[in-house]
């Protein structure tokens, strides 16, 4: 155990990312070196992509704490043995939620009761979701695939210098606005560099290993989730847990250029955006040529995303509930004609930007390639850094605040800035609009690309530049999740947020032109391409992150 200790220790604190010379079989790109190790393991005893991607959600659930989960859900992308697939492992509003239940007597929204604390959660999905993926495609035994995560939870491992100043900044957020969670308690004794134990979890995840999805959706792990509801003022109740499913969708699969996207489908709001990106891209752009993270290429970019925006506000939510127009926001001649509204010389004034259609922060994700040529993209979440806050006592799993992704009053942003109206309104049942885009690229029937990112809305802008970044500016996958990314998203009115590393002539030529320009980080990239017939495999590098990528011989 100290030799793997060991090893886990050094691989994350280099954050290496492997590019090895010879014609490669498989490859990872994982948020952090534990995930990467197990996900390799499985691999190379051959399992296929997955199996690594239930290894790897799993594990993650332990070692990246404000992330990685078994208490929030996701999205899975699939292409395997030449067929694509999609599973929605998605949370969903509790039977007892109500469309009013964050505003208070007046109509307005309660500040952080929708965001934080223990009603700001949606019945978790991630569990189903991996038991559910197993039973279609896993090749692995379930418990072989969980022994890694519960070995890490009962015998620690090392913490990240990122995960105690996350830890840290999220207690000190916690109590400067007097928000009342438990999650300091759990948390707070995580040391940089020492050995971090969470013995509660290893024994939920015990359960979940003997039992499948009823050791998590039913019997003990149920009854304490249930009762710690109760007796703290919660909703969720084991009539919600035990009905809860993940669900089989078709993906998104179109043509862009000489590849086909295979992406997220509503209640994924990702997937069409970044189809209505690319492709508006491409109209806009025409015949010019943009160098990259120019001036004009980012004015395009930006006012293609009023529009973008404009959509996701007014039409999509959870298609089980309402009709969502995808074939006609992605018809060629409805976005030819978003795309005449665009001025190169001017910014749109967001007001007049509307839906276009005639009436009808912290998450994690990984990619994999197996040696077979399948593969997965995995975005999973609990929302905002740490999730609700609130931790299940007896079970040591951290709860989502995913009911902030819903619409708690039409007009009114959510913690990411995204508008909504009554198509994500909060419903029993329901699933609340994501920006979670897992993205497939295939060329010639083969694999090409597999991408994906946290962070919120600014997740589409993520995974649209990382695909332009490879295809329209020839990248190498390390350029591509490096290079400085910018994000537009109609509201806040003309605000571009954008990395460090953009040209200063440019920001201050974008200021001229009316923009007003917030520096930030968004979520890291996790990206494996195809360069010359080989894989590249890439994890977004920085002081604060802690992502590995393999290219597996």
């Amino acid at each position: 155990m100290k030799q793997l200790l060991l090893s886990g220790f050094l691989a994350l604190f280099l954050c290496i990312s492997f590019q090895l010379q010879a014609a490669p079989e498989a490859a990872v790109a994982m948020p952090d070196s534990y995930s990467a190790q197990v996900s390799e393991q499985v691999l190379n005893s051959g399992g296929n992509a997955v199996d690594a991607a239930i290894a790897a959600q799993f594990v993650l659930a332990v070692t990246l704490p404000e992330a990685g989960n078994i208490g929030g859900g996701g999205f899975m992308t699939i292409y395997k043995g030449g067929e694509t697939d999609f599973l929605d492992y998605r949370e969903v509003a509790p039977k007892k939620a109500h469309k009013d239940m964050y505003l208070d007597k007046n109509g307005e929204v309660i500040p952080y009761l929708s965001l934080y604390g223990i009603l700001s959660s949606g019945v978790p999905g991630t569990v189903d979701g991996m038991w559910q993926a197993h039973k279609k495609y896993g090749s692995k035994t379930w418990q072989s695939l969980l022994a890694p995560a519960i070995k890490l939870a009962q015998e620690g491992f090392i913490v990240h210098p990122a995960l105690k100043s996350n830890i840290n900044w999220r207690i000190d957020s916690f109590n400067s606005k007097g928000i009342k969670v438990n999650f300091a308690k759990y948390f707070s004794s995580a040391q940089t560099s020492k050995i971090f134990k969470q013995p509660e979890l290893a024994e939920t995840l015990k359960r979940i290993s003997s039992h499948g999805r009823d050791g998590f959706y039913r019997g003990q792990t149920a009854k304490i989730i249930s009762q710690f509801m109760k007796d703290n003022g919660g909703i969720i109740n084991e009539h919600d847990l035990a009905s809860y499913q993940s669900k089989w969708r078709k993906p998104i699969v179109k043509n862009w250029r000489d590849y086909t996207v295979i992406t997220a489908p509503p209640p994924s709001s990702g997937g069409i955006a970044i189809l209505q990106w690319l492709t508006m891209y491409d109209l806009v752009k025409g015949d010019k040529t943009y160098e990259h993270n120019s001036l004009e290429y980012m004015h395009s970019l930006a006012e293609i995303g009023k529009r973008v925006f404009a959509d996701r506000a007014e039409y999509l939510g959870d298609p089980d509930f309402i009709n969502v127009p995808v074939a006609s926001l992605l018809d060629q001649n409805y976005l030819s004609q978003r795309a005449k509204e665009i001025s190169l010389d001017k910014i749109s004034i967001s007001e007049q930007v509307a839906p276009g259609l005639e009436e009808s922060r912290d998450t994690t994700h990984f990619s994999i390639v197996d040696k077979w040529g399948n593969a997965v993209s995995n975005t999973t979440t609990i929302n905002y850094t740490f999730g609700s806050g609130v931790i299940v006592e007896g079970a040591g799993f951290i709860l989502n605040d995913e009911m902030d992704d819903f619409s708690a009053k039409a007009g009114v942003a959510n913690v990411f800035g995204a508008l909504g109206g009554t198509a994500n309104e909060i419903q029993p049942n329901k699933r609340m609009l994501s920006s979670m885009s897992p993205t497939i690229l295939l060329k010639n029937n083969q694999v090409n690309m597999v991408t994906g990112s946290p962070g919120g809305t600014t997740i589409i802008s993520s995974v649209y530049q990382s695909i332009l970044n490879s295809i329209e500016f020839n990248m190498s996958a390390k350029s591509a999740v490096n290079t400085p990314r910018f994000h537009h998203q109609l509201w806040p009115k003309d605000v571009i947020e954008h990395y460090a590393g953009i040209e200063q002539a440019t920001l201050s030529s974008l200021s001229g032109k009316g923009y007003t320009l917030k520096q930030r980080e968004f979520g890291d990239l996790q990206l494996i391409s195809t360069v010359n017939g080989k894989y590249q495999a890439a994890s977004q590098q920085g002081n604060a992150h802690r992502g590995v990528a393999l290219v597996i011989k």
